[in-house]
C-alpha cells in the first residue's frame, strides 16, 4: 500500500463517516415534529399557579441544559481522517515533498478541519439546545382544552398552545371524574406521557 492509498482510504472513511454523523445528529436536534390538534377550539395560552402535585418523568425529557459537547468526539475525529486524508493524497499526488513534512502538513490540516467542526457543533448546532429553559416546556399549570372528552376513569385528549406551538397530548381527570369536550383545564401533574388535568373553574375558585 502506497502513501497515496493510504490518505485516500482515510479521506474515504472520514468523510463518510461525517455525513453519516452530520444527518444523524441534524435530525435529532433540529426536527421536532408539531402536535397537530384532532380538533378544539382556541387554546389559553400560558401557565396557572398550581399548588398540588408535580412534574413527572416526560417533563424532564424536555427540560434541562445539554452538557458541554467535548472535543474528542466522534464527529470531530470523523472530521480529522477527512481532513488529514485529503490533504495527504493531494500532497502525495500532486508534490514531490518530503513524504514526513508531508505527513505533518496533513495532520495539522486534520486538526484544523476537527477543531472547525468542534466549534460549529457547540456554537451552532447545540448552542440553541443549551438555552432552552426548563420552563419553557413545564407541563404543570399549562392551560389547554380538552379536545377529546375524558370519561370517567379514563383517558381523553387536551389541546394546549406552548413556545409558540398548538400541541395535543393524553390526559385523565386528576379526581377520575368525567370531563366534556371544550372544558377549559389546567394540568396539575404529568406523567409517563399523560396529563392529569382538572377544570379550571374548580382550579381558580379555590
Amino acid at each position: 500500500m502506497t502513501w497515496a492509498d493510504f490518505y485516500l482510504i482515510c479521506f474515504a472513511v472520514g468523510f463518510l463517516l461525517s455525513a453519516i454523523s452530520f444527518i444523524a445528529g441534524g435530525l435529532r436536534w433540529h426536527v421536532h415534529l408539531p402536535h397537530f390538534p384532532h380538533g378544539g377550539g382556541h387554546v389559553g395560552a400560558g401557565h396557572a399557579p398550581v399548588a398540588n402535585g408535580s412534574a413527572g418523568n416526560g417533563t424532564a425529557a424536555h427540560a434541562g441544559h445539554v452538557a458541554p459537547v467535548s472535543p474528542f468526539n466522534f464527529i470531530t475525529l470523523t472530521a480529522f481522517l477527512a481532513w488529514f486524508g485529503g490533504t495527504g493524497f493531494l500532497i502525495t499526488r500532486f508534490s514531490s515533498i518530503w513524504f514526513a513534512l508531508g505527513l505533518l502538513i496533513s495532520i495539522g490540516a486534520g486538526l484544523v478541519g476537527a477543531a472547525i467542526v468542534f466549534l460549529f457543533l457547540s456554537r451552532v448546532l447545540i448552542s440553541h439546545e443549551e438555552n432552552m429553559d426548563a420552563a419553557d416546556y413545564e407541563m404543570v399549570g399549562v392551560l389547554g382544552r380538552t379536545s377529546i372528552p375524558i370519561r370517567a376513569g379514563g383517558t381523553g385528549e387536551i389541546i394546549y398552545s406552548q413556545m409558540g406551538t398548538r400541541r395535543t397530548c393524553g390526559a385523565r381527570s386528576e379526581d377520575g371524574s368525567a370531563i366534556e369536550k371544550g372544558a377549559e383545564i389546567v394540568v396539575t401533574r404529568y406523567d409517563k406521557g399523560i396529563a392529569y388535568v382538572r377544570l379550571w373553574e374548580e382550579m381558580s375558585g379555590e
